[in-house]
């Protein structure tokens, strides 16, 4: 049998306003944008917790945060005598794709624990030490050592990729993660200056710098110059696109692009000034759940296959990639039964999923969690708030609190969505790593959460 072959792309910290095909002018993507031409992109795809190594596990696993115990970013565990591997018998999809015949490779950003030791079924491992630094001589690890990559790291990795994809045979199919750090912080005197000059003079309209939000953080790693961020920002994803312009290249020189499955997908959103505040979840604290913060960009391309150039609606989400991606490939998942998520297998090959059409998301960063629909937002911070109620169909900027203003009415809505919330969270949390219970503040996790952590202190 002749079986798809999986390249996934996966960006850091990239708001899903931050393409041309998802209507920005300002920003140059031409190659997500032909990826967009020739797949479809999802508009309304969500990540399962607002901040990056959450994000990434449940793609990895299928498991919500509170299933796998990846609660914030991992701050501590990644290198040294510490090490942590956090998803130590967690099964990866990676995993069963390996035992089904596939070559895995990863090239770029782990930020899972335990750097140096390759896992879920990776025999190529190619990964940063940590989850972030700056862009050149960045800390990476390269056939199982610890260097220094003098270049710049966005074309590192792809040359990395290149490499992977390079070496392939028929005889096998492979499936290689390409993680870019782009376009994570830093942003000034980071990208290359070709890229930098095409923002000079852009107004950036499509960030707005609003008044200060009452919970933003003070004092931001990246000083309060918000246009010379704002280039780099922009630099930083153009740069991005045109590395994955040679892997889509790549694949079409050897001739595997009608048998390759593209995914593009960022990890969680992020606010350039959007609703006051630089950054996602953690952005704020309390921890907020906003759309710029938990929508992510999400574009599945497969010409021959797929259809192309469609905007698909459906309510999606992180914790359904897993499933997605399996049905695709042909691979049975033994423990699908206790996950969360539902393949969206058939939306790719253009049926109607018509349960899809009034589905609830859910997002958790630690003690807060959200459930949404076309038509509402709940955000419940536990113990003691404050929570949130968004009327989206006359509100979907999320300006007006319905239960700060909305009356009797807004509160009996919120109750009905905070039925919905804990009865979905009650099937699906493990005891023993519910994150309600977890002092999570965004300032990073630093030891296993939960019963695992045996009292230690977890989290920053």
């Amino acid at each position: 049998m002749n079986r798809t072959n999986v390249l996934f792309i996966l960006s850091d910290d990239q708001g899903a306003w931050a393409m041309g095909c998802a209507g920005n002018s300002e920003i140059r993507t031409p190659n997500l944008d032909r990826l967009a031409a020739t797949g479809i992109r999802f508009d309304n795809f969500f990540c399962t917790s607002p901040v990056c190594s959450p994000a990434r596990a449940t793609l990895l696993t299928g498991r919500i945060p509170s299933q796998h115990g990846v609660h914030d970013w991992i701050r501590e565990g990644s290198m040294g005598e510490g090490a942590i591997e956090y998803l130590h018998g967690q099964t990866g999809y990676t995993e069963l794709l390996a035992a089904g015949g596939y070559s895995c490779g990863l090239s770029g950003k782990w930020h899972l624990g335990d750097s140096i030791h390759p896992q879920k079924g990776f025999s190529h491992w190619f990964v940063h030490q940590s989850g972030g630094s700056p862009y050149y001589n960045a800390p990476m690890i390269r056939n199982g050592e610890p260097v220094v990559e003098p270049g710049y790291l966005t074309e590192v990795i792809t040359d990395d990729a290149l490499q992977f994809l390079d070496r392939q045979t028929e005889e096998e199919p492979f499936y290689l993660s390409v993680h870019y750090t782009a376009p994570h912080s830093p942003w000034i005197g980071n990208h290359p200056e070709e890229y930098v000059k095409l923002y000079e003079d852009c107004p950036f309209e499509s960030c707005p710098q609003e008044p200060a939000h009452p919970w933003t953080i003070p004092d931001a790693p990246w000083g309060s110059d918000w246009r010379e961020n704002l280039k780099g920002y922009f630099a930083a994803v153009t740069a991005m696109d045109a590395q994955i312009g040679r892997l889509i290249d790549k694949l079409e020189e050897k001739d595997l692009r009608e048998n390759t499955l593209i995914v593009f997908m960022g990890d969680n959103g992020f606010n350039c000034g959007h609703h006051g505040f630089w950054g996602k979840g953690n952005g704020t604290f309390p921890q907020n759940m906003y759309d710029t913060s938990v929508k992510v960009p999400a574009i599945f391309s497969h010409p021959g296959t797929l259809a192309e150039g469609e905007v698909c609606s459906a309510m999606l989400s992180g914790y359904d990639f897993m499933p997605t991606l399996l049905e695709y490939v042909g691979i049975e998942h033994p423990g699908a039964a206790g996950l969360p998520g539902a393949s969206f297998a058939p939306l790719l090959r253009g049926e109607s999923m018509k349960e899809r059409e009034h589905i609830f998301v859910f997002d958790e960063y630690g003690p807060v969690r959200m459930i949404r629909n076309r038509e509402w937002k709940y955000v419940h911070r536990y113990p003691y708030g404050p929570h949130e109620l968004y009327d989206l169909a006359s509100d979907p900027d999320e300006r007006v609190n319905l239960l700060e203003h909305g009356g009797e009415a807004s509160g009996e809505r919120a109750a009905e969505l905070k039925a919905e919330l804990d009865e979905w969270f009650v099937r699906y949390v493990d005891p023993r790593l519910d994150g309600a219970r977890e002092a999570v503040r965004g300032g990073g996790q630093v030891a296993l959460a939960g019963t695992a952590g045996k009292g230690k202190p977890a989290f920053k």
